[in-house]
């Protein structure tokens, strides 16, 4: 077995500046960590030196805020890697992870010496400083998305800069307690769970614990004399119940390893704080757990324990049938000791021992055993949806966000049809299940049965539920998904279609504006594509953009001026030898009636987010209507009518254009109308039913404040989805039936 930590003392681990005993020109020697990299060959060792010779000269001069000689901690971060056994590139990547950040050495330079490997994890590990951002949150974020990314790579980058995230919390003492906060904060919510989902759970509980005693000193200071004073109060109980069971194992004849187990501080302060009890309250501070030689024991040792005492119900969870997302296997039971107090166990193999405590790291261990496949898949599932959602995602804070959400450590457990398990975050819901299994079926989903039962899409899915998603071709994204999906994965596929989609109903906009606005040059638009390519390039160059979409797009929501740009289009076609159609030119500016058609945007319901109906007239079909092409808000339309459409045109005119009702029309459109009906039992649904009976919908109603049970009347105002004024003229017609209204009327501002 490998020696813990606590069992190793590296150089800089302790926060004390260097004593007599461990003067600071030993502690910066590379004879500390020589001892420890026997596994490697001679070849690499003599590699390792060398990097240690090159970062200790980059670093010659610089001291830590401790007073160490600097090279002090890229020796200790060696050292840790050294203790997962990773290979000789990730020893001198670790010993060279600061060269280029703060000596200016190059990638180059490492490539030269070092080969593109090892300058590659380097490069991987350098921070963004020279960068600048706007704000701080920023570049953090930026940093992590890099971080990430290289350890979506090569997942060695993510382990280095746990070891040095590891070996900063140990040594954190000489910094101001408001850094030693922001640094433990940012561990606790993001390296620490990092560490967790690739199986790191050694790591993990330590840097919980550190960031614990940063973050909350005095509570620290206090749980740690607390559970030092049970700690010597219970040592006859736990020595009894190790008794018993060493004999019970003797007696079974099976081989097996016992070990004490202590809850870490952080993770009692969580449980007292999130089921709120009190230190004596907490049960399950020691626990036990038994390491035996091969995976059938297991079970056999379950049996064994069982038998000696007394299990809680519905305490039992076998993780070696289903392991942990992070590759944890093993059996988890809790017994009732000979006082009534609650013991937990935790059986599993030697090789699950040391995946659970070393995680993604155990694949070294075991690379030359048969068995590095299977360990180094640990954790890939977490990288792929890095990948994933960075291709969604351009935004650092926003990636940020979606990691986060994917890097909480509680999960449930369902199965698809064929029963294949997925591991999910707790509160998932049919929709991230979906985005799971694949973006195509996330994209169409349309309906899900979870147990053979049909269920809302927000259900939250628990652990052994089997899951079904129903899909459409037709099938799209739904906004409103966002409010209840828990994965980055699912969240950033829903946004990155909601933006292609937005993005393709602006560029059709502005297509179209930009064809009338050029009609009144006498000119026709040009293809986009074929012999008028270059054109167009040139015209989004000229327009400061990178291509003719994203000069379209700007067009389409407002950002730039329609008749501008066809004015430069224009000049562009007579350079390239085309003349104004005297045709289109009278077609323009001359002609009414169908000609004049040709001069406005037509619309039909079917233009989606680029074009919104304005909610203080809500225009419908046969009303007189105007466009407003705001800045960078797409088209706005208004009737004619709208006194608030009359103020904002007299005070910017230049952005309305001319627009018109489609012939044929796709979509329902939202009209307000109000209500004065007797305020009598019943009346609500007699005037919904009337608006079913127009074939219209009722997509909002507000009652007045004034209305209640003591008044003879109530004022009503309800959005109606209709297709016409005909049709709303019909619904007014219904309604004004119907017993206990007294007055109906279309709301106008």
């Amino acid at each position: 077995m490998l020696r813990t930590f606590a069992a190793v003392r590296w150089p800089g681990s302790r926060p004390n500046r260097p004593t007599n005993e461990t003067p600071a020109t030993h502690a910066a020697s590379f004879e500390v960590l020589a001892p420890h990299l026997n596994y490697l060959s001679k070849a690499d060792i003599k590699r390792v030196r060398e990097a240690f010779r090159f970062a200790d000269n980059a670093h010659l001069g610089q001291l830590r805020a401790s007073g160490e000689p600097y090279i002090t901690h890229p020796l200790a971060v060696a050292g840790i890697c050294a203790e997962w056994r990773l290979d000789a590139q990730a020893i001198m990547a670790a010993l060279m992870h600061d060269a280029m950040e703060d000596c200016g050495v190059t990638k180059v330079e490492l490539i030269e010496k070092f080969e593109a490997p090892t300058a590659e994890l380097v490069d991987g590990l350098t921070k963004l400083d020279k960068l600048q951002f706007s704000t701080k949150e920023e570049s953090q974020a930026e940093s992590f998305r890099k971080m990430l990314l290289a350890m979506a790579r090569d997942v060695r980058v993510i382990l280095i800069k746990l070891a040095d995230r590891l070996h900063n919390m140990r040594t954190m003492d000489a910094m101001a307690p408001a850094k030693q906060r922001r640094i433990a904060r940012e561990t606790l919510e993001i390296f620490a769970p990092i560490a967790h989902r690739l199986g790191l759970n050694q790591t993990y509980r330590e840097l919980q614990d550190l960031s614990f005693r940063y973050e909350h000193p005095w509570r620290h200071a206090l749980l740690e004399k607390a559970v030092g004073k049970a700690r010597g109060h219970r040592r006859d109980l736990v020595a009894r119940i190790e008794q018993d069971v060493r004999k019970s194992f003797a007696k079974a004849s099976l081989n097996v390893d016992v070990q004490g187990r202590e809850k870490t501080l952080y993770s009692i302060y969580r449980k007292m704080r999130d089921k709120h009890l009190s230190f004596a309250q907490v049960s399950d501070i020691f626990g036990f757990r038994i390491v035996v030689d091969e995976l059938p024991q297991c079970y056999l040792a379950l049996g064994v324990l069982h038998q000696l005492y007394k299990p809680q119900p519905g305490r039992f969870k076998d993780y070696i049938a289903i392991p942990k997302p992070n590759g944890y296997q093993s059996l988890h039971t809790t017994l009732v000791s000979p006082l009534g107090t609650a013991v937990e166990f935790q059986i599993r193999t030697e090789a699950m021992h040391q995946v659970a405590e070393q995680g993604v790291a155990a694949h070294w261990l075991y690379k030359n055993k048969g068995k590095g496949t299977d360990a180094q898949s640990l954790g890939s599932r977490l990288l792929q949806s890095l990948l994933d959602i960075q291709n969604e995602t351009r935004d650092a804070r926003e990636f940020l966000e979606h990691v986060r959400i994917d890097l909480f450590p509680d999960s449930v457990y369902v199965f698809t049809p064929r029963s294949r398990i997925l591991a999910l975050p707790k509160g998932a819901t049919p929709v991230d299940f979906a985005y799971a299994i694949h973006s195509d079926i996330g994209d169409h989903c349309v309906a899900a049965q979870v147990n053979g039962e049909m269920v809302p899409l927000r259900t939250e899915l628990r652990s052994g539920d089997v899951v079904e998603i129903v899909t459409a071709p037709s099938a799209r994204p739904n906004p409103a998904w966002l409010s209840f999906v828990r994965t980055g994965r699912a969240r950033s596929k829903i946004r990155h279609h909601l933006k292609t989609l937005a993005h393709e109903e602006s560029r059709e906009l502005g297509l179209k504006l930009l064809a009338q606005a050029l009609r009144a040059e006498g000119m026709a638009l040009p293809a986009l594509e074929g012999e008028s390519a270059p054109l167009w390039q040139n015209l989004a160059r000229w327009a400061g953009h990178r291509n003719a979409d994203e000069l379209l797009m700007e067009i389409g929501v407002g950002r730039k001026i329609a008749s501008m740009v066809a004015k430069q289009l224009s000049r562009m076609l007579v350079e390239a030898g085309q003349r104004p159609d005297t045709v289109l030119l009278s077609m323009g500016r001359f002609a009414e009636d169908e000609s004049a058609q040709a001069a406005v945007v037509l619309l039909d319901g079917s233009e989606g987010a680029s074009v919104r109906y304005a909610s203080c007239c809500h225009p419908i079909p046969g009303d007189e209507i105007r466009g407003y092409l705001g800045r960078g808000e797409g088209l706005l339309v208004h009737t004619a009518e709208c006194q608030t459409g009359r103020r904002v045109f007299q005070r910017d005119s230049e952005h309305w254009i001319d627009v018109a009702w489609a012939d044929e029309l796709q979509h329902a459109f939202e009209a307000e109308v109000g209500v004065l009906m007797n305020n009598v039992k019943g009346a609500l649904a007699q005037v919904a039913a009337g608006v079913s009976q127009a074939e219209a919908d009722i997509t909002h109603v507000e009652m007045n404040k004034d209305s209640d049970v003591a008044r003879e009347t109530a004022e009503m105002r309800m959005l109606i989805a209709v297709r016409d004024r005909h049709h709303l003229a019909d619904v007014l017609r219904v309604v004004r039936r119907v017993s206990p209204v007294m007055r109906v009327w279309r709301i106008k501002p």
